[in-house]
């Protein structure tokens, strides 16, 4: 299977900069997998969509401001992009590093507001490991000076707005590099006009590391090497999809990320269960799903691996027919456009 044939023609103006002013009133696209129609709505009016006894199962991982700024002892500025902390009682970090020279074992970098900075080592690939220390907790002090790692394509810096905006309203777990985006779409309101009408809402955790914007440079879609990513199924949220399964009714789930870690689980277990690990599933067309019945979806860079996913999930004649009809129709694109709902 060829990755040149997930390719469509994308304007760079549909590339959605800015979040819509209110998070539910982003565009709509409905597919219909049984007929291959397509329809419009908008967000705020989901809930319609979904039927009494249906299970929406959403991503809780909350973005950490993962993007820092200093300076080395002898002057250079640094950036350090944290990926992901490592278990134990120091804050020992794997790290990107970008900076005009190399970097050294023991270097030592200062960071704004007493905050300092060790490169202890090599890590994998690109990668460092590094230490930081300071008079007051880590935690404390990345959420006041960190920054918001937006995604690439979006070619600008962090505002203030995208402290809030970049995370879901769910978001309560913190360790993702990057946002379940089919989640920023949700409200408080629409959430409970969704359980009033009889749809459960369970959780996950999947953090979304840097791995989910890496292209795909092979020119067969199966050699491509997919990321792995820290996962967490609740108990709870293992028993929901077993009762709703049981009852008839669909599971819904909320992103790509919620759909991999429920197809990764009962991939290994046979079903999902609860427990918690670091999800590599590569869902690309010819995959069979075996937990997920609908799914809310963002529309996806080209020839990326999400674009195979939801192509799997749908078809990817459908889904290439559908992303040019978005075109065509001018819906907004990636993190902060519009969703798609296939059901």
């Amino acid at each position: 299977m060829l990755v040149k044939d997930f390719y469509f023609h994308l304007p760079q103006e549909l590339i959605a900069l800015h979040p819509p002013v209110k998070r539910d009133e982003s565009r709509l696209m409905l597919l219909d997998r049984s007929s291959e129609s397509v329809s419009e709505d908008a967000f705020c009016n989901f809930h319609n969509y979904l039927r009494p006894g249906d299970l929406l199962v959403m991503n809780d991982t909350r973005v950490i401001p993962a993007r820092l700024f200093g300076r080395k002892t002898t002057g250079g500025n640094v950036e350090i992009f944290l990926l992901r902390r490592l278990s134990g009682d120091s804050e020992l970090w794997e790290c990107l590093l970008k900076s005009s020279k190399k970097f050294r074992e023991g270097q030592d970098i200062l960071l704004d507001s007493g905050m300092a900075a060790v490169v202890r080592s090599r890590a994998v690939s690109e990668n460092w490991l590094i230490e930081f220390t300071g008079n007051e907790p880590f935690g404390a002090w990345l959420e006041r000076e960190g920054h918001i790692p937006l995604p690439p394509y979006l070619q600008r810096d962090d505002c203030p707005e995208d402290r809030e905006r970049y995370q879901t309203v769910v978001a309560r777990e913190p360790g993702a590099v990057a946002a379940p985006t089919a989640g920023l779409h949700f409200t408080h309101e629409l959430l409970a006009r969704l359980a009033s009408s009889g749809v459960e809402t369970a959780f996950l955790t999947l953090h979304t590391g840097l791995g989910t914007f890496q292209p795909v440079r092979a020119i067969h879609v199966e050699d491509h090497q997919i990321h792995t990513e820290r996962y967490i199924i609740p108990t709870a949220t293992a028993e929901a999809v077993a009762r709703t399964k049981a009852a008839g009714g669909r599971i819904v789930a909320v992103g790509t990320t919620s759909a991999r870690t429920l197809e990764y689980s009962a991939q290994q277990y046979g079903k999902v269960v609860a427990g918690s690990g670091e999800a590599d599933i590569y869902i690309y067309p010819g995959y069979r799903f075996n937990v997920v019945d609908a799914l809310i979806t963002n529309f996806h860079l080209p020839e990326s691996t999400l674009l195979m996913l939801v192509s799997a999930f749908a078809g990817q004649k459908f889904i290439l027919e559908a992303y040019r009809e978005a075109v065509s129709r001018k819906f907004r694109f990636f993190s902060y456009g519009d969703a798609m709902f296939i059901s």
